[in-house]
């Protein structure tokens, strides 16, 4: 009876670790799309035009940029449907925004 409790807690043990792994895989994407949203308002901000499309360019893949922007700010969001190693899996929404002022001319 020892033998099959610890192999079903090695199993259980397996199936964390792989949990926990899957977890990461979604908050890496998360944060490379916070960084993505951050890098193109900087740059929009400063109207550096080859820079925003470097760093849109950089996005994580399947990502969509949206770029809003007045007289004062940048507004920009990064949206994506996470999913990490399989698409079988389920789908996390990701979201990223930031808001940065505008530099002066």
């Amino acid at each position: 009876m020892v033998t099959v409790e610890i192999a079903f807690g090695a199993l259980a043990a397996a199936l964390a670790c792989i949990a926990l792994a899957w977890v990461l895989s979604v908050l890496g994407l998360a944060v490379r799309c916070q960084d993505t949203a951050a890098e193109v308002a900087r740059q929009e901000a400063r109207t550096d035009r080859s820079a925003v499309a470097r760093a849109i360019a950089d996005r994580p893949k399947g990502a969509t940029v949206s770029v809003r922007g007045d007289a004062e700010q940048v507004t920009v969001t990064v949206e994506l449907i996470a999913r990490p190693w399989a698409s079988w899996l389920p789908a996390i929404p990701v979201s990223a925004r930031a808001v940065v002022l505008r530099e002066p001319a």
